[in-house]
């Protein structure tokens, strides 16, 4: 089993439920309704690229523990650096959406290298501590609490959610649509603070529901 890919892949469905969440609330907003079409493909292009990009991090991790040595610094740095070709490609694909994009990479990049970080760090504690025929809930289990597996959620959305809230406010709308942009800016952000708490909960609750079940 490629445990790299494996957290990946639960990574990936955490960020698709996470951006999921967020547009059904956001649709409920009839202020949005105008400008939503034009913004949603952009969000879901942009879960895919994170998704991408944190495979970057699961696999350094693995790397990491193949060398017997955690991640430092330098190895944060080398995926931030990978990160670039994958953002590369997602500002081409956006000449195909009837909005501009001005983003500030300088401003985006030091959340995304903490994010990074964590990721790294969490990464390599579950692989480092894996056990072969173990399955992957059992190994959160025994690294974390639940508690303490509900922050680390936590703390991955809210970061995922800074970048986000950086995107939305570097989107140039159409001319007509242009005044609902700081709505959308600020809605958004109110979006995911709500929704973060509520995800990270859920996905400590599907972990630690077996070991509850016998406890009580």
């Amino acid at each position: 089993m490629d445990r790299a890919a494996h957290l990946a892949a639960l990574n990936g469905r955490l960020l698709q439920a996470f951006s999921r969440c967020s547009l059904e609330t956001l649709r409920a907003t009839s202020a949005l309704r105008l400008v939503l079409p034009h913004v949603e493909p952009l969000l879901a292009l942009n879960v895919s690229k994170e998704v991408r990009k944190d495979a970057l991090a699961f696999r350094a991790a693995a790397e990491a523990v193949a060398r017997g040595a955690a991640p430092d610094a330098q190895a944060a740095g080398r995926v931030l650096e990978a990160t670039k070709t994958i953002d590369r490609e997602f500002l081409r694909r956006l000449d195909d959406f009837p909005l501009r994009l001005e983003i500030s990479y300088a401003r985006v990049a030091p959340v995304r290298l903490r994010r990074i970080e964590r990721l790294l760090e969490a990464a390599y504690r579950l692989l480092a501590h894996w056990p072969p025929h173990t399955p992957l809930r059992a190994v959160i289990q025994a690294q974390y609490s639940a508690e303490a597996y509900e922050q680390l959620i936590l703390g991955l959305l809210r970061l995922y959610g800074e970048e986000a809230g950086a995107l939305a406010r570097a989107v140039r709308l159409p001319r007509l649509l242009a005044p609902l942009t700081e709505r959308l800016v600020r809605r958004l952000d109110a979006t995911l603070a709500e929704v973060a708490p509520r995800l990270a909960r859920d996905a400590s609750a599907r972990v630690y529901r077996r070991r509850a079940s016998v406890s009580s």
